[in-house]
């Protein structure tokens, strides 16, 4: 398969593409760096990325932020940080490339542990989770020609646990093999409009 990473230099998305890169083709993408460069905000930055792949069996994406900050000190601006880049980036992505998808092709998104079970600091990150959520389960009705889309849902995962522990009291923090392997259930099996969870039930 020729797969797609959004994201593929990043924490969870190098393990990621490390795993694909053993038996398929892979493009890394990202913001500054990667194969070919992307800015999620931007619709038409992602369009010229298609352009320049070219027709694609799979999109994954493990790209995308939201400001965390307690709620008392949030902007509206604030929230549009989130709601631009992971929720209507993820959003565009698929909006965009479906043109470029082959038949039978797929997408995987990538949200986290705060669409169901938040901390503090999170409202938006929270949100921006729970709206993907629903996109994918809505949209995998009405994409045509085969075409799938699932998303992987980890919790704090092992290789950030230094950073993030202290936001994550009590969790458990989930392999990288473990959240590999979401990844490879929603590109390489035969499910549609799965919300792939990660992570025990908190």
């Amino acid at each position: 398969m020729k797969i797609l990473m959004i994201g593929g230099n990043g924490t969870i998305g190098k393990k990621v593409s490390a795993h694909f890169l053993k038996k398929h083709e892979v493009i890394i993408t990202g913001r500054n760096s990667g194969d070919v460069t992307v800015d999620m905000n931007d619709s038409e930055s992602i369009k010229t990325m298609f352009e320049k792949i070219g027709k694609v069996d799979a999109v994954v994406c493990t790209a995308g932020e939201a400001k965390w900050a307690n709620f008392d000190d949030m902007t509206e601006e604030d929230f549009y940080i989130g709601i631009k880049s992971k929720l209507m980036g993820q959003v565009n992505l698929v909006r965009i490339g479906k043109d470029y998808m082959n038949p039978g092709g797929s997408f995987t998104l990538s949200t986290g542990i705060l669409a169901d079970h938040p901390v503090v600091m999170t409202t938006s990150a929270a949100m921006v989770n729970g709206g993907i959520h629903s996109f994918v389960k809505a949209v995998s009705l009405e994409l045509e020609n085969n075409i799938r889309i699932n998303v992987v849902s980890s919790g704090l995962v092992e290789d950030a646990v230094e950073i993030y522990e202290d936001y994550f009291p009590g969790h458990n923090p989930i392999p990288m093999r473990k959240v590999v392997n979401g990844f490879v259930k929603s590109v390489e099996g035969k499910g549609n409009g799965e919300i792939i969870r990660m992570y025990d039930n908190c």
